[in-house]
């Protein structure tokens, strides 16, 4: 991945966990790895932990929100966020649930920023 892109997934990634806590969100971690994948934030909102991935784009239109996060992606995703609810069993009790954040913005020619967050985009695949 081109050094550009790397930076504007890490100025994505940090704009969407402040974004989250403004709103009342606990960040529990970022860019958390296993060998299944990686989770971009992970998240509480009140009961509930919540799984996110963050897409920054820079465009000036959307692409189709609805498969920007592939199946692949998906099971990944899901996959990983079993191994994170198994290391970490205070969290077993709540309910899980899986949201896209997309960001447009290209931090690199001052823009603002446009933020879609997308709650229950997808079900776990596993």
């Amino acid at each position: 991945m081109p050094k550009h892109n790397k930076l504007l997934g890490a100025f994505g990634e940090a704009y969407a966990a402040r974004w989250l806590a403004t709103r009342g969100y606990i960040i529990i971690a970022r860019n958390w790895r296993r060998a299944t994948g990686e989770i971009d934030i992970i998240a509480q909102q009140d009961d509930t932990i919540v799984f996110v991935e963050v897409k920054t784009l820079r465009c000036t239109s959307y692409a189709d929100l609805a498969i920007i996060v592939g199946k692949r992606k998906q099971k990944r995703i899901c996959e990983t966020a079993k191994h994170f609810l198994a290391s970490a069993r205070e969290y077993n009790h709540m309910c899980a649930r899986f949201d896209v954040i997309v960001l447009r913005s290209d931090p690199f020619r001052r823009q603002d920023v446009d933020i879609v967050h997308l709650p229950h985009a997808f079900e776990d695949l596993v």
